[in-house]
């Protein structure tokens, strides 16, 4: 790793740290004073311990699998101090959220990355930061801005596409978004873009129009850019907690979601929903944002997150 990566990375250890201050006040916090408070190892411990995740929104079944994973651990090791246990916990939280490499292919192929998400979660945003990092990799971005519902959306994406300097494909307000996709994709392969990167209406509520409005975009991709790597990103706010976890599982009812961006992780006390997410849904976490600049915008390592909200020393 390069020595400008290496500091990019602590640089953002360090806002991470920082941006997770009100989660590991809400859930770490309440941790250290049970194990203070408890002089011995008992079922009344580790319910204290179980309440306290489960608050922090770390979810019922990822908590379960967290809790009797602690209890094996300290069973075979033979721990009778809850002081002791802290390192254990750690480790428990970091592998319920281990669900293999997420893999970034759509960064060295040629690739379309439909990104989808409610109004209100970053997602044009997030769109615009991907491709500032696209771009700054030496890769050919072109924008296809295929959410026409909402009036803001295409002036927002046209606003990211010139800070970024990369192209942008819309089409009028209330125009179809799969005429907006099919546009994108030929001006991708007109002129040899490495990835097309698709803002898609994200209207929950009416799961039908979205889930045929999907359908008719990937028909499109389909036929039009067969050989394309496909990726799709769900954008979500990390402040509505688990809120924001019934919306990926909705999301991934209507689309095949393969990956997550959790926005807003820097204004939250429910960072904990990561753990959620990952480990109840097994689909990777794959970006994180603590902030509004490009920089805010990292891939998620599991590892690293834990190691911040509990403010391990990198």
């Amino acid at each position: 790793m390069s020595e400008e990566r290496k500091e990019e990375k602590k640089g953002f250890f360090k806002r991470l740290v920082s941006g997770l201050t009100k989660t590991r006040n809400n859930i770490v916090s309440g941790i250290d004073s049970v194990f203070k408070g408890f002089s011995h190892i008992a079922d009344d411990f580790y319910e204290e311990i179980e309440e306290i995740l489960v608050m922090g929104d770390i979810g019922v079944r990822a908590t379960e699998d967290i809790i009797e994973s602690l209890k094996e651990k300290v069973k075979a090791q033979h721990i009778r101090e809850p002081e002791a246990c802290k390192e254990l916990l750690i480790e428990s939280i970091k592998e319920q959220m281990q669900i293999g490499e997420a893999a970034y292919r759509f960064e060295s192929e040629k690739s379309v990355v439909l990104v989808i998400g409610v109004n209100g979660v970053g997602k044009t945003t997030t769109i615009g930061k991907l491709a500032s990092k696209l771009k700054a990799q030496g890769r050919k971005v072109i924008l296809g801005a295929a959410d026409t519902f909402r009036a803001a959306a295409g002036e927002q994406l046209t606003e990211w596409a010139h800070r970024a300097g990369v192209e942008l494909v819309g089409g009028q307000e209330g125009s179809d978004p799969a005429s907006v996709v099919y546009d994108a994709v030929q001006a991708a392969k007109a002129r040899g873009a490495d990835v097309l990167l698709v803002d898609t209406a994200g209207r929950l509520h009416n799961k039908k129009n979205l889930m045929e409005e999907l359908k008719k975009i990937n028909r499109v991709l389909e036929r039009e850019y067969p050989d394309a790597f496909r990726e799709t990103l769900v954008v979500l706010d990390a402040t509505t907690g688990q809120n924001a976890l019934n919306q990926a599982r909705q999301f991934s009812e209507v689309a095949e979601i393969t990956g997550i961006v959790l926005t807003k992780m820097d204004g939250t006390a429910k960072g904990g929903i990561a753990v959620a997410i990952q480990s109840e849904l097994g689909i990777p976490v794959k970006y994180i944002g603590v902030g509004e600049t490009i920089e805010d915008l990292q891939k998620f390592d599991a590892d690293q997150f834990v190691d911040a909200l509990f403010n391990v020393a990198e």
